[in-house]
């Protein structure tokens, strides 16, 4: 979509500067003056490759949105106005491309536009969970509270995931370090050694026949198993992106023993927080589910809100489905349903949130303490097969002599 940059008077009389996004110069002419400003230059520019050029470089983290909003929380806080605030940030943010994005946002609402419109632009920094906030918090006039409320809960919910990623950090690079000694192995120390066992002309046992065949394949043909698996791993993100593969890979995920159960906690904290936090900030229950079910990110979650939502507007208990659901645990609906019935949804989903949020670091532990003997375990028969090969051959061929 273009891109025009605007020099414009606003109400108050004032000279102010912007961009606005639209597909042609008279539908962006229209939206500014809907926003009730003067029109005194506009030019189609080209998008900064800041934004589209350099993605990965640039990528805006987690950890960024998180600083942003509790910076921008406790300034909304202290009464300082939000054009204000918003330019502050712009010189308090290291990434570069969220400093550009930033702002844009100060530039619109110094416009006329409202905030959460504003960050409704940049839908991949600002999910709909987080526009939704913005504007409940405007709608109510408190701004300032959902603001502090919103920051709240996206530090519980980085701190969850930074726990989940770095308990993994280990045991990823455990495997990691197996799978490269291993290929190593097959293709520079393996042939040395079974070539002297083959040159022999003795009879080979089946395991030592396996590992030269493995061998010889990695080290000839090393291209096409890079392909396959590349090729394999590429089929199966596409096959797992949408459709009825991502339905069964999300089905799966709940199946998988051990990492089933945190799958299943990991999404029930991410839909009851999430839900929590849009009650508290005024935003309709409806609405809510709406948002909901849109970041969840299982489709099993996804389909039984919106099924849900239905429930509601037909004037049926927001637990009704979560009853009879197998993915929602019977604690988790019935307190949802005890909650509604005295008017305390969203304490009651606080509370479930920060049971299962404790529940997932203890899994997390757990998973971390039987993952490393096991490891520990596969490492021990891959060399005792690796040795047993190489060793039982020669010690036949030994006493041959």
């Amino acid at each position: 979509m273009p891109f025009f940059q605007y020099r414009a008077r606003n109400s108050r009389g004032e000279i102010v500067q912007g961009s606005v996004d639209a597909p042609s110069e008279n539908v962006a002419s229209s939206i500014l003056v809907d926003r009730g400003l003067i029109i005194l230059s506009l030019v189609e520019k080209e998008k900064s490759s800041l934004n589209i050029d350099l993605p990965f470089l640039n990528r805006i983290k987690n950890k960024d949105i998180v600083v942003f909003s509790r910076q921008l929380a406790v300034m909304a806080s202290a009464s300082v106005p939000i054009v204000q605030a918003l330019k502050i940030l712009v010189n308090q943010t290291n990434n570069p491309r969220l400093k550009v994005i930033i702002s844009e946002v100060a530039d619109e609402v110094d416009g006329g536009a409202k905030l959460s419109q504003a960050l409704g632009r940049y839908r991949k920094v600002f999910s709909d969970f987080y526009v939704a906030m913005v504007r409940s918090g405007e709608t109510s006039g408190k701004l300032d509270e959902v603001l502090n409320y919103l920051a709240d809960q996206q530090e519980k919910d980085y701190d969850l995931t930074s726990k989940i990623k770095g308990a993994m950090i280990y045991p990823a690079f455990i495997l990691s370090g197996l799978v490269v000694v291993a290929i190593v192995m097959m293709i520079f120390v393996v042939p040395k050694l079974t070539g002297i066992i083959a040159e022999s002309g003795a009879e080979l046992p089946f395991t030592t026949r396996i590992l030269i065949a493995v061998s010889d394949f990695m080290k000839n043909y090393w291209y096409i198993l890079i392909g396959v698996v590349g090729g394999g791993f590429f089929t199966l993100f596409k096959l797992t992106r949408k459709g009825p593969g991502k339905i069964l890979y999300d089905r799966l995920k709940l199946k998988v023993p051990i990492f089933g159960k945190l799958w299943q906690r990991i999404y029930l904290v991410r839909m009851t927080r999430s839900l929590s936090t849009l009650i508290v900030g005024g935003v309709p229950l409806t609405t809510a589910l709406e948002v909901v079910a849109d970041v969840v990110g299982n489709d099993l979650y996804r389909t039984l809100i919106k099924q849900t939502i239905k429930e509601v507007e037909d004037g049926n208990s927001v637990a009704t489905l979560f009853l009879k659901s197998k993915e929602v645990p019977p604690m988790v609906s019935q307190m949802m349903s005890v909650g509604e019935q005295t008017g305390r949804l969203e304490q009651i989903l606080f509370k479930i949130t920060d049971f299962y949020a404790r529940e997932i670091e203890n899994l997390v532990a757990n998973m971390v303490s039987l993952i490393e003997p096991l490891i520990m375990v596969l490492m021990g028969v891959g060399v005792g097969l690796m040795v047993a090969a190489i060793i039982m051959p020669m010690y036949q061929l030994a006493s041959s002599f």
